[in-house]
């Protein structure tokens, strides 16, 4: 791997794979956010629009903060599942690629013509897998019956669902490398590194995503749309602290 690419670790740049296939993951970029808009009108409501704008707005702060995972290597946090969990995984892969598109546009994090890639990966991928765990650990770990589920709980749910999420955009970059990698490295290296390191990106993504919608549910458990979406909610239920 370049040098410039496990500094970015998850953001693409120019050049890393090539013309046809960034115009292929573009056009799938493109075709999946249409379906994002389309379903995002159930999302949507009085309380989610507020937040989602907060939500992109600490997503696009966040992603400017790397921490180190391995010397030449650092992370960030790509914000899908956190998103996801928070406002929904329509609206929530909206917001992620509102904010891949200015970094990309203004700030040059991420390369313009790899936007459809990263914007599959982290907004797309992440956002996708992140919600689907989020979902299958709520049912085994917060049930229906109990009204203000353990914080506990739900930070493993929320971290759980950043690690996986995470894994599952590094195997986007993986596929996107095998099928028109420009870059001279082989595929099987490129999986080692990307699984490797992103393995610990993960963690690091895990333990943001379980913090923040944990301090969001213990505040306003109603602003969390996991929560509001698991079961018919008591609006004056309050998240349980864990013993």
């Amino acid at each position: 791997m370049s040098s410039e690419t496990a500094n970015v670790a998850m953001h693409m740049s120019d050049g890393i794979v090539d013309a046809p296939t960034s115009l292929l993951f573009g056009l799938l970029a493109l075709g999946g956010l249409a379906v994002c808009i389309w379903r995002s009108r159930a999302e949507l409501d009085d309380k989610t629009v507020p937040m989602a704008g907060l939500v992109a707005a600490f997503i696009f702060a966040a992603q400017m903060i790397n921490f180190p995972i391995l010397p030449g290597v650092s992370g960030h946090l790509l914000g899908g599942a956190l998103a996801a969990i928070l406002v929904g995984p329509f609206v929530g892969a909206l917001c992620v690629a509102i904010v891949l598109v200015v970094q990309a546009l203004l700030f040059a994090d991420g390369g313009v013509s790899a936007l459809g890639t990263n914007i599959t990966n982290m907004a797309l991928i992440a956002t996708a897998a992140g919600y689907l765990v989020a979902v299958v650990m709520a049912r085994l770990l917060l049930p229906r019956r109990e009204t203000a589920p353990s914080t506990r709980r739900l930070g493993v749910v929320a971290f759980l669902a950043g690690l996986v999420g995470t894994l599952c955009a590094a195997t986007g970059f993986i596929i996107e490398y095998q099928i028109g990698g420009a870059g001279g490295t082989s595929a099987s290296a490129v999986a080692a590194y990307m699984w490797g390191t992103h393995t610990l990106i993960g963690v690091g993504e895990g333990l943001i995503t379980a913090a923040t919608v944990v301090a969001v549910a213990r505040a306003r458990p109603d602003l969390v749309y996991l929560l509001r979406h698991r079961a018919p909610v008591d609006r004056s239920a309050q998240v349980g602290v864990p013993a």
